[in-house]
């Protein structure tokens, strides 16, 4: 096979081992619900249409009412006694505050007995909102934060005091009631508090690192902002369990096991990739400088999530800048390839998964009258990859576990 069909091939196993029904199905068995008398269900986040599914064939008729709120494209169709709401990501819009009110409503008055399973996967920070202040001014505020490169853990900090769900408050709201949440982690290290923003997880941040944070991004603040950022969220929510279900270390190994397959060498170079795109992109790319003398296949893999700091108005997103800056520094290179994908098939506001490139990549562009350090600085990767097919759209996932970035140097078996 070729690169590129290699590449395919542990993007499509990655994604396929990053589903969430297995994971789903796999934390039940930690879950008895016998003893509860109604049982509701909220799903979040990107994969949430998907996650609630695979509930719903556990749950059956047990199940009393249940809400689904994803990403806009994200659903697939009607679900059993389940309404499923669409709205924005990255950015919250009308529609995910209209569907996390109604969660709201449909967990108020619950009893001792009753049961919430709450099923949240990545992109719920945004997804999952009722706002303190405005939704213009939270638009606003999630467009500088985004602007500015904040990583995820730093804009989680921030958004769960300026809600009525985040930061543990939406267990709050489902009191006295016992709340199970299944959790597939999009956040490095699985911090359960910044994972969705933590609705049903007790707050490890304080007050004090919101504003210090709003302080060094220099953040435009309402008076009442202000104050919620003074607010202190939960510390303590004796009435949730909660159950890691997916990360992006599982998705680097089963890339590494496909990769392995395929003849390649993998290395695991790390599951934590935080870094700014551009740097990790030109970094992998480096790594294959180094190796080109090598007479095996060798697989060179990273997890994580970088960050890009927009200073142009061009189209992109952190993955496909991740690819195009290391176009640069591979050109010229024979039978090496790099791809970087977002497992939940969107990559920052397009249509593409992430971009895919080689030592033929640049060369291409140069052809196209395509300056690629221009298009770097203009931040329009996009419209770069669109033109030399590098571009990766695997439309809607039906997950969400952090980026993949993978580097391959494809050499010809020895015959013995």
């Amino acid at each position: 096979m070729s690169l590129r069909q290699d590449a395919h091939t542990i993007i499509q196993n990655a994604l396929q081992s990053a589903q969430p029904d297995t994971a789903v199905r796999n934390a039940f068995a930690n879950i008895d619900l016998s003893k509860h008398n109604r049982v509701l269900l909220l799903a979040i986040g990107k994969a949430a249409w998907q996650m609630a599914r695979a509930a719903l064939t556990m749950l059956g008729d047990r199940l009393e009412q249940g809400i689904v709120i994803t990403k806009y494209g994200h659903g697939r169709g009607d679900l059993p006694r389940t309404q499923v709401f669409e709205a924005g990501h990255p950015v919250p819009d009308k529609a995910g505050i209209e569907a996390s009110q109604a969660a709201l409503d449909m967990v108020d008055g619950l009893q001792a007995d009753d049961a919430v399973l709450f099923l949240v996967s990545g992109g719920g920070s945004a997804l999952f909102e009722q706002s303190l202040v405005s939704l213009e001014e939270l638009m606003d505020l999630t467009g500088q934060m985004l602007r500015a490169g904040c990583d995820i853990v730093e804009m989680n900090t921030i958004r769960k005091r300026l809600s009525r769900v985040k930061g543990g408050r939406f267990a709050q709201a489902c009191l006295p009631a016992t709340v199970f949440a299944i959790i597939l982690s999009d956040i490095i290290s699985d911090p359960l508090d910044m994972i969705a923003s933590g609705p049903a997880a007790p707050d490890t941040t304080t007050c004090e690192e919101a504003l210090a944070i709003a302080r060094r991004l220099d953040l435009k603040l309402s008076s009442q902002a202000q104050a919620a950022l003074m607010e202190e969220t939960p510390k303590d929510l004796p009435n949730v369990h909660s159950f890691i279900t997916g990360s992006v270390t599982q998705l680097c190994l089963s890339a590494a096991r496909t990769a392995k397959e395929l003849g390649y060498e993998p290395t695991i170079l790390t599951a934590s990739l935080r870094c700014e795109a551009r740097e990790a992109g030109s970094f992998l790319a480096s790594i294959a400088a180094y190796h080109q003398d090598s007479k095996k296949s060798l697989a060179f893999l990273c997890g994580g999530e970088t960050v890009v700091h927009v200073k142009g108005d061009g189209k992109g997103g952190r993955n496909q800048e991740i690819a195009l800056s290391a176009a640069l520094a591979l050109d010229g290179l024979a039978d090496t390839c790099l791809f970087s994908i977002g497992s939940d098939g969107t990559d920052g506001p397009t249509d593409a998964a992430g971009g895919i490139v080689d030592g033929h990549t640049a060369r291409k562009l140069r052809q196209k009258g395509i300056d690629l350090r221009r298009t770097l600085d203009d931040n329009d990767a996009y419209h770069a990859l669109l033109a030399v097919e590098g571009l990766i759209i695997t439309g809607p996932t039906g997950t969400n576990v952090n980026d993949l970035s993978v580097l391959l140097i494809k050499r010809e078996a020895e015959s013995g």
